[in-house]
């Protein structure tokens, strides 16, 4: 068997953040750019929020979440959906314009037999994909290999979450 090193997911793996809180509640509701970044968190309004993946499936995996803590998709207010989904369109825009993937995995999974790791809060995924992105390390290794760190993903992304693309 081959070894794979990544010394720096060690602080990912070491921190226990099953809080009796809510990510998707909490993180936005803080104020200050140093919490914000150390909590991956790109953008929020008034519905909706932008936060990377701790654990992305591939680089820059982002998750969109209504600042209203629901499991309920269906009784989301109609005004929270509708810009959670200009949210969701803008967060594929700024992941297009700073990677140029050639697609994107944009999904929800409604509770934990779908596959929602976190069930008591809706949120979706945005993935950017590129041809290739899943190649042997998988399959073979079972392990991923993300080519950029998540603080400069976070880094690029930012400004353009900022600026509105």
């Amino acid at each position: 068997m081959r070894v794979l090193w990544a010394p720096w997911r060690l602080a990912y793996v070491e921190k226990d953040e099953r809080g009796d809180g809510c990510i998707f509640c909490d993180k936005p509701r803080l104020e200050g750019d140093g919490e914000r970044r150390e909590s991956l968190v790109l953008y929020s309004n008034e519905h909706a929020s932008v936060i990377m993946n701790r654990y992305p499936y591939a680089n820059a995996h982002l998750m969109v979440a209504p600042r209203e803590h629901t499991a309920d998709f269906v009784r989301l207010p109609v005004d929270a959906a509708a810009s959670l989904s200009a949210v969701l369109q803008k967060a594929v825009a700024v992941l297009d314009k700073a990677y140029s993937p050639q697609g994107f995995n944009v999904g929800l999974n409604l509770g934990r037999s779908a596959g929602a790791g976190i069930d008591d809060h809706i949120h979706w995924h945005v993935v950017p994909r590129w041809e290739g992105d899943t190649n042997f390390m998988p399959m073979l290794a079972d392990c991923r290999v993300l080519p950029e760190h998540i603080d400069e993903a976070y880094e690029r992304l930012l400004p353009l979450f900022a600026t509105g693309v």
